[in-house]
Parts: structure tokens; C-alpha cells; sequence
């Protein structure tokens, strides 16, 4: 039994400097680690290692003169490739399409806040706010300030979702929970000898509570971890389990690049309890024994560049490759273009799904109000046959 909000309504689913060569500098050089910055002293008489950060500093010194025309050229692809279906949807293999429909809880996977829509889901390296609890607990670290976030999803059919988490910094420390609940409202029962209605109604509940740690061991590398309790209701049945969330975050140094690693509802396969009764040529069935229902477990790589940064102007492209226990690959790419830090456009696109043929778009503004600073975000995310869908969002920095 596919327990999932749409199983009977809409059928689918160097802080530093960098070693100037590969063999380092020689004496009293400064180098920046893979964890933070630092000093290393040496003698002439001392032998030169090739490490891990000399090496990728090199090979970045190498590539920085371009990547200002890459990420031209990414925003060029994000913009007209979505007009091109074939191409758009073979650009990753779809190995995982024989898991489709293998796991519950699928409501996890609908994206949380309005600015990760806007720029297509692909921006977890830069989630540094109160939606880092959905996408990556190691992100939560890098919030400026504490942070008090709403958002509202109006999904398919009528359904909406609600996201609610509050962050709080303590030091290189962040904690704090979230809570993200779908409720499906009234539904009328159907079957296949009454297509039209039996006179009664139910409904489909979804919860996800977690509570997050996430430490900032340097100003380059921070990590986190969210415990949650998932729970779905589809009348008299119901699924509860616990289910875990890890990250990393690593910024290189000061020249804009950032990495992100997460392994999202990471868990034990949930046992449904209670009873439905279904109605058969016989006459009614109580049914009371179902199969038990896997997690769906997400692995997420995601990278982000600052292309320009200045007191006035900003400009971000953001790229997120997402492998699911139970679908396919995906691959999203988007841009977040700021004025000067307050008013934010942002677009992306996602590839690998059937439904989507246009980019998202959003927009966003941040004004501070006393001591406090207030930004709200607006996303519109275009599918093909499904509809469209439009998310808002208010977050409070205190």
C-alpha cells in the first residue's frame, strides 16, 4: 500500500592564501588546510609535501580566469535548454526509474521554501538560514543571525503544506527544530463499484518534527545532524518512524566556490498500523496487514559560485545533483542576482523530470525593521500538466 498524499487525489507523484605552487613555498609559508586556515613553519633544510590544498589551490588558479564565462554559459543553459525536452531530460542517465513508487513518506520530498523553488532546488550550498533543517543540517552553522522562518506551499489539487523551523545560533554552534506538515483536507472515497462517491470522506496527514545540531569547526568546514520523527495517516492506517539527516558544508578559501554534502531521511523501514476496509465482489474486507514502507533516502551533492560580489551588486549561480532511493537521478541548476543585499530575482531548472518543461522563478526582499532584519520570498514553479505552483515565505532574523 503506497501511502502517499497523492495515492487517491492527483495520481502522481582560502579564508587565507593558497601555496603558490604544487610543491609549496618553502619557509614560513601560509597555506589554507582542508578544514580552516593556518600556518605551517618549515626550515630550508625541510622537504616540500604535495598536499591535498596545494594541489586544488593549483588547479583552481588554473580555472579561475574562466569561470566567470562557465557560469555565463550555465545561466545561458538554464534559460534556453528547458525549451529542448529531449535534450534537457537525457542530460543524466535515469538508473533509479525501476524504484519509482518503492517507498513512502513522499511528502519529504517536496521542497520546503520559497527561495530554494525559485532557483529550481539546486541552491543547498548557500542555504544558510533556517531552510538548511530541510536540505542540510551542516549549513545551519553559517546563518549570520538567529533566525525565525514560515513558508506556505499551495500543492496540487487543493492541498497545501506548511513549513515552520526556528535556528539559533550559540556560538560556533546552531541548534533548533523544524516541522513541516501536509494535510490533505476532506476527500471523497471512491471505488471501483462507486466511481462517483460512496458518501464518504477521508483524509491524508503527513508530519516531519526534527530538532538540529550543526557546529562550525573553522571558517571554512561545518557539519550537522537532524534527528526527525516522521508520521503519515490515510484514514484508520498510520506509519511512524525516526529518521536522520547528516551533513558537510566546505567553503574553499575566499574565492567564492562552496561545496555541500547531505544524506537526507537516512532510517528504519516503518511498520503501518490500524485497518481499512475495502470493498470487494464479495462484500467488505477489513484489511489489517500491509507491508512495510522504506524511507526515501536521499544522497545530495551541490556546489556554489559566487560569480560577482560587491556592497551593490551580487550574483550566484548554484548547481545540485540529487540521487533518491526511489526515482530517478536529477540535476538542477539556478541563479540568485541581488541589489544591494536586499532585493533578490532568482530562476532555475530542473532536469530528469517529466513534468517540467519551463523554469521556475522567484523574487525576494530583505529590509530591516528596528533590530531585526524581515525578508519575504515568492516562488512560481510552472509543470506541465499538474499546474503551476506558488510558494511564499517569511523569514525573521533577530
Amino acid at each position: 500500500m503506497n501511502l502517499t498524499p497523492s495515492h487517491k487525489r492527483t495520481g502522481t507523484q582560502a579564508s587565507g592564501t593558497f601555496r603558490a605552487g604544487i610543491l609549496g613555498t618553502g619557509t614560513n609559508s601560509s597555506g589554507t588546510g582542508i578544514l580552516g586556515t593556518g600556518t605551517q613553519a618549515s626550515n630550508a633544510a625541510s622537504p616540500n609535501y604535495v598536499t591535498p590544498d596545494s594541489i586544488f589551490g593549483f588547479l583552481f588558479g588554473l580555472m579561475r580566469p574562466h569561470l566567470r564565462l562557465v557560469a555565463a554559459l550555465i545561466v545561458f543553459t538554464v534559460i534556453t535548454l528547458p525549451h529542448h525536452p529531449v535534450q534537457a531530460q537525457s542530460l543524466i542517465p535515469a538508473f533509479g526509474e525501476a524504484r519509482s513508487g518503492t517507498s513512502g513518506f513522499q511528502f519529504t520530498k517536496i521542497g520546503a521554501d520559497a527561495r530554494s523553488a525559485g532557483m529550481g532546488f539546486s541552491n543547498m550550498a548557500v542555504a544558510n538560514d533556517a531552510s538548511s533543517f530541510y536540505w542540510n543540517p551542516a549549513l545551519a552553522a553559517e546563518a549570520e543571525r538567529s533566525e525565525f522562518m514560515l513558508s506556505h506551499t499551495q500543492y496540487f489539487a487543493d492541498i497545501s503544506m506548511e513549513y515552520a523551523s526556528y535556528l539559533h545560533r550559540a556560538g560556533s554552534f546552531a541548534i533548533g527544530g523544524s516541522l513541516q506538515y501536509l494535510n490533505s483536507g476532506d476527500m471523497k472515497e471512491t471505488t471501483e463499484f462507486m466511481p462517483f462517491g460512496t458518501g464518504r470522506t477521508f483524509r491524508t496527514v503527513h508530519l516531519s518534527a526534527g530538532l538540529t545540531v550543526s557546529q562550525k569547526l573553522t571558517d571554512l568546514f561545518s557539519y550537522g545532524i537532524t534527528v526527525r520523527y516522521l508520521m503519515e495517516r490515510i484514514e484508520e492506517v498510520e506509519l511512524q518512524t525516526p529518521a536522520f539527516d547528516f551533513g558537510f558544508f566546505y567553503r574553499v578559501g575566499d574565492t567564492g566556490l562552496k561545496f555541500s554534502v547531505a544524506l537526507n531521511n537516512f532510517g528504519f523501514d516503518a511498520s503501518p498500523s490500524g485497518e481499512t476496509v475495502r470493498t470487494t465482489l464479495n462484500g467488505d474486507v477489513v484489511e489489517d496487514t500491509f507491508e512495510d514502507v522504506s524511507l526515501p533516502t536521499r544522497f545530495i551533492i551541490a556546489t556554489a559560485y559566487d560569480v560577482w560580489q560587491t556592497d551593490t551588486f551580487s550574483a550566484v549561480i548554484t548547481g545540485q545533483i540529487t540521487n533518491p532511493s526511489d526515482n530517478a537521478e536529477q540535476f538542477s541548476m539556478g541563479t540568485e542576482l541581488g541589489y544591494m543585499q536586499q532585493f533578490f530575482l532568482r530562476t532555475g531548472y530542473q532536469f530528469g523530470y517529466d513534468e517540467i518543461r519551463f523554469p521556475s522563478f522567484g523574487a525576494g526582499v530583505k529590509l530591516p525593521v528596528m533590530s531585526q532584519l524581515i525578508a519575504a520570498d515568492y516562488s512560481f514553479s510552472p509543470y506541465d500538466r499538474l499546474g503551476n505552483l506558488h510558494r511564499i515565505g517569511l523569514r525573521i532574523q533577530l
